[in-house]
Formats: structure tokens, C-alpha cells, sequence
């Protein structure tokens, strides 16, 4: 069997049993707690826990990303195609960072490891925790799969929340009003941490506007 057969067989046999009860929040960061459970033998799992940290969820668009690091060639042509057709069209920005913390082995079937499992989650009203039944060589890909849901499920009112506060309205430069407010706020950073002007600099050229900024930039350096 291929890795990409292991793969598909490895995805239909993992699942989201208990789905966080609360979405990623719009304007700030979101941790998300996860369990997942994968069978060793039919008398023993292993049992391992972590976080999901998701970023605030930042409004972009297709020339911006085309500026972003870590694509690859193939996501870069796409996003270039995108950034010809509709330079300027917003989209939703999700950055996560998964923190893997332990894996204990329970000599229980794995139905019976979920089921406590899942008990002491609602009587200690965790809504932010998850449980995920995965496959042992591959449990990561159980957690791939939770952040791909976290995602589907909160851009919708993600998107209707930044509309709601207008941040998605554009000026004539092509850009979103979140990302005149993000600018902004880098600024103030940038004024009481000088060392944090990089972060400026950079957000100003994936955005391509540091000649409209320039002069404000530099004074930053003025004694």
C-alpha cells in the first residue's frame, strides 16, 4: 500500500467525536484543548493530548498573500492567477500552531477510553476541548483534520462579524479597512519597540503600500 492509499484509509477511519462547542473567535486568539485515541490492541489505546492555538483570524486578499512566505511554487501560481483576476477580493487568514503535550497507554478497548473520556469533559464543562478517535501510525493526521474543521465552521460568522464592523469595506487603494486598523496598531508597536519596525516594514510591503507610508515610517528613527 502507498503512502496515499495509507493516507485515505487512515482518513476514513478518523473521526471528530466530540467537536468543540464554541468557534474560533474574530477578534482575538482561540485555545483549543484535543484528545485523540487511537487503538493499540483491542484491550489497550493510547490517549494523547494538546493544544490548538489559533491566531486572530485576519482579513487579506490575494495580493497580499502573494507576498506571504511559505507557499509552495504550486499555492504561489494559484495565488498569483488570483491576484491577476481579483487582486483585491478579501478573504479570511487562519494561522494555528499545534502544541502536542502527552500520550499515555490505558489498558481499555478504545470505545470505553472515549466514553470516560467524554463524560469527564461535560462534567467539567470544558467546550473548548475536543475528542478525536485516530489511527496510530498516522494520529497526527487527526488533528489535521480537527484544525480544518475549527476552520469550516467559523468562517462563516467570521466573515459576517468583520462585515458587520466594516472591515471589509475597501478604499481606493485596494485595501480593507481591517488592514488600514492593523497597520495602525503596528505603528503604535513600532513607536515604543523600535526593534518590532521590521514587523511594520514587512506588513507594509505585503500590502504594497510603503511609499504611501514612508515618510511616517522613517520618523519613527528621527531623534
Amino acid at each position: 500500500m502507498d503512502i496515499d492509499d495509507r493516507i485515505q484509509e487512515a482518513m476514513q477511519k478518523t473521526e471528530l467525536i466530540r467537536a468543540p462547542k464554541r468557534r474560533l473567535a474574530t477578534f482575538g486568539s482561540t485555545t483549543m484543548e484535543y484528545y485523540v485515541v487511537t487503538e493499540l490492541t483491542e484491550q489497550m489505546s493510547a490517549v494523547r493530548d494538546g493544544q490548538v492555538l489559533a491566531e486572530r483570524p485576519r482579513i487579506v486578499t490575494p495580493y497580499y498573500l502573494l507576498h506571504v512566505e511559505g507557499f509552495s511554487e504550486g499555492a504561489r501560481r494559484f495565488l498569483g492567477m488570483m491576484a491577476q483576476q481579483n487582486p483585491h477580493e478579501a478573504g479570511i487568514f487562519y494561522t494555528y500552531k499545534n502544541e502536542p503535550h502527552s500520550m499515555n497507554v490505558v489498558s481499555e478497548p478504545l470505545g470505553v477510553v472515549v466514553g470516560n473520556l467524554s463524560a469527564r469533559l461535560e462534567s467539567e464543562d470544558r467546550p473548548l476541548s475536543a475528542i478525536m478517535r485516530g489511527v496510530e501510525d498516522v494520529w497526527d493526521l487527526a488533528v489535521m483534520m480537527f484544525i480544518y474543521d475549527l476552520t469550516r465552521r467559523a468562517a462563516g460568522g467570521n466573515y459576517a462579524d468583520f462585515q458587520r464592523h466594516g472591515l471589509l469595506n475597501m478604499d481606493e487603494s485596494g485595501l480593507p479597512a481591517a488592514a488600514r486598523q492593523q497597520i495602525e496598531l503596528l505603528f503604535a508597536v513600532a513607536r515604543e519597540d523600535r526593534s518590532r519596525a521590521s514587523e511594520l516594514v514587512t506588513e507594509l510591503n505585503r500590502w504594497g503600500v510603503y511609499q504611501e507610508y514612508e515618510d511616517r515610517f522613517l520618523a519613527l528613527f528621527k531623534r
